[in-house]
């Protein structure tokens, strides 16, 4: 026997057998998407989406609250800047927020849809045959009497299990909810999430502040905060309109809750089309206006006092309300500013602070002590002349005075007495006067279009119901083995596939068989 020597592989051989596979390109994709779209990366993006939709309930969001946002950069501007760096103010345009969005949902269609085809097939499959050896199955029983397996098969299917037989046994398997629930919960999931994305393109939401006595026309011009959806103009929006009649707030007079809120309403009046009789509708915190889906929400109020202000020249320079930014939300101290800029010859800023309940406080001071009305008065705390900077074509907020501005004005008043209604005061050096003529009240609206507000709302009654097939039905199978001569007796079998306690059910089952009847059997889906 000739013995022939096989040659070495050198080292560098040996080292590209033991070297795995590039996966490239193509294997990364299908690595990638095969790990996007298992249940355990779904169950993971489904947490970090309610995760991240936490900030936008700890931050006030633009659109909502944005009073509260400016507070924040009042309060301390170097961390609201930081807030903002990470879209806090804004959660739910933010990029991290939407990158979790459209990975759930890819997610969700990964798997729904393999799931979904693998049910259908099992669905069309008939139960399987029965074992050989029935007494080794968790459930089992024998029969009493004489029972054929056409007998038995039709007392099953009275208990509604799917049923096929075979020589001497019969086959019965029910439970098929659990899988469709389960599905149906994802499918949910997917349509709450289309139905968010409908909404942000095709929906728009803004926001209005409304004195007594004024009106408001849905147009885009009459919003103070305008965001509209992606698919959205100007043409889009329902041609309503309303005037506020009256608002009225209920507070409790007495005890330890005095000052504490009972109740708010806004009588509008409505119509719904340019031209169309009006309509009277009272508006409440959890009672929104709805015309044709367009909704209209309360969101705050306060007060805004009415002034008459005239100018050096003896002319009435301005004359109506003002509104105010509530500084004590206990007693509804609030601050207005009131820019003249027709007045002559110079132009006048006043600053008031508004106190709907006054009374004399220690050291000649003044303060309010409940939110109501009772008796309201306002305090010039500063008044001033010069040129505010309101044709510079520099937008200024109408709630304050710009610092820089500020320093550029001659000062009139640094502060003065409380006014009551119909009391006037005199700006020193002839400048005019400032009249208190009354108290009105404002309410903050957000008006709000969203038409998949109920496909998410069906989507989300329909995830909770398949929820509850999910969780409570269980697959289960019974077998029925009919023996063959006249000693020969029937037996029966049965099992969980999910798991449970199946026995109760079994008994009631075995019942059934026994006597050809449905003697309550607890579980019949």
């Amino acid at each position: 026997m000739t013995v022939t020597d096989t040659p070495e592989r050198d080292d560098s051989e040996k080292a590209a057998e033991a070297r795995p596979a590039k996966l490239g390109a193509v294997g990364w994709a299908r690595w990638f998407w095969r790990t996007l779209t298992s249940m355990r990366t779904a169950l993971i993006l489904l947490f970090l989406f309610a995760l991240a939709s936490i900030p936008g309930s700890i931050w006030p969001q633009r659109g909502v609250s944005d009073a509260m946002v400016g507070q924040y950069y009042a309060d301390d501007p170097e961390l609201a800047e930081w807030l903002d760096r990470f879209w806090l103010f804004d959660v739910f345009k933010a990029p991290w927020f939407a990158a979790i969005y459209l990975l759930l949902f890819l997610s969700l269609i990964g798997c729904v849809l393999p799931r979904t085809m693998a049910h259908l097939r099992e669905l069309r499959k008939k139960p399987p045959a029965a074992p050989r050896n029935l007494s080794r199955l968790p459930q089992h029983a024998v029969l009493d009497g004489d029972l054929t397996v056409e007998e038995a098969a039709r007392r099953l299917r009275r208990l509604r299990f799917r049923v096929t037989t075979g020589p001497g046994w019969v086959s019965a398997e029910k439970g098929y909810l659990k899988e469709t629930g389960n599905l149906l919960f994802h499918v949910a999931l997917l349509g709450l999430l289309v139905a968010i994305g409908v909404g942000a393109l095709y929906g728009y939401r803004g926001n209005v502040l409304v004195v007594e006595g004024d009106g408001f026309a849905n147009t885009v011009a009459a919003y103070d905060r305008y965001m509209p959806g992606q698919q959205v103009n100007a043409e889009s929006l329902e041609p309503f309109s309303f005037t506020l009649e009256d608002f009225q707030a209920t507070y409790i007079a007495k005890g330890d809750k005095r000052g504490q809120a009972l109740d708010y309403s806004a009588k509008l009046a409505v119509s719904d089309l340019p031209g169309a009789p009006e309509r009277t509708y009272e508006l409440k915190v959890n009672e929104p206006l709805d015309v044709n889906g367009t909704m209209t929400y309360l969101l705050d109020h306060g007060y805004a006092p009415t002034f008459k202000i005239t100018d050096g020249k003896g002319q009435v320079a301005f004359e109506g309300s003002v509104p105010c930014l509530v500084i004590d939300p206990a007693t509804f101290t609030s601050e207005c500013v009131i820019k003249v800029a027709d007045a002559q010859p110079e132009q006048l800023g006043i600053l008031v602070a508004f106190l709907p309940s006054t009374v004399p406080a220690e050291g000649g001071e003044w303060v309010s002590i409940f939110p109501g009305a009772a008796n309201p008065t306002a305090q010039v705390y500063g008044a001033f002349a010069g040129d505010l900077g309101m044709r510079d074509g520099v937008p200024q907020s109408v709630y304050e005075i710009p610092p820089e501005i500020q320093k550029k004005l001659k000062p009139l008043v640094m502060k003065a007495d409380p006014l009551a209604v119909g009391q006037k005061l005199d700006l020193p050096g002839g400048a005019g006067s400032i009249e208190f003529t009354g108290v009105k009240e404002w309410i903050a609206l957000q008006i709000t279009y969203d038409p998949g507000r109920m496909p998410a709302l069906l989507a989300s009654v329909l995830a909770t119901v398949a929820l509850v097939f999910s969780l409570t039905v269980r697959r289960r199978r019974v077998w029925v083995r009919v023996g063959e001569g006249p000693q020969a007796r029937a037996e029966a079998g049965g099992l969980t596939r999910t798991g449970g306690d199946f026995g109760e059910e079994f008994a009631s089952v075995v019942a059934a068989l026994n006597h050809g009847s449905n003697p309550g059997v607890k579980d019949a889906r």
